[in-house]
């Protein structure tokens, strides 16, 4: 994470990018709408919400690198035949279009974003549910369970 000075000299630059990042990921979504389930513009999405996540993070917009990690996460765990059909496609756009407006909200100046994040985990819970994820895939790291056989002792 930068210091203070370093995010602000780093700030211009970022939103511009961000907008970019945003616009990219409105073009996947529209595609995905006319050509559902296109792998191309599913992965070119995922890039793009690799890459706000990790510059967001850099910059120490927390929020909205975690948001964007969470979509990348639903949209990767998703079953191998990921189907954005209409009601994943709704709530996808939705989680972008949070995006934006986190994008909107950030302070020019400090780059700080003041949100709390119960409309995030509400739209990804929404997200999940639409694509087939279990909320717990994300939530949790996957382990192993011991599993025991009636009449066999381990």
């Amino acid at each position: 994470m930068l210091n203070g000075k370093e995010r602000q000299a780093n700030l211009p630059e970022f939103l511009v990018e961000a907008e970019t990042l945003q616009t990219k990921m409105q073009e996947c979504c529209q595609h995905l709408e006319l050509i559902r389930n296109d792998r191309d513009a599913i992965d070119c999405l995922l890039t793009a919400l690799h890459k706000l996540g990790g510059r967001a993070d850099v910059l120490g917009v927390r929020c909205m690198a975690k948001f964007s990690r969470h979509i990348h996460e639903v949209l990767s765990y998703a079953p191998e035949r990921l189907n954005l059909h209409e009601g994943a496609l709704q709530a996808l756009q939705d989680c972008l279009t949070l995006l934006a407006w986190q994008l909107e909200l950030i302070d020019p100046h400090t780059g700080q974003l003041g949100l709390d994040d119960s409309e995030q985990a509400e739209l990804i819970a929404a997200l999940a549910a639409q694509t087939e994820v279990s909320t717990t895939l994300l939530a949790e790291p996957k382990g192993f369970t011991l599993i025991t056989f009636p009449g066999h002792s381990a």
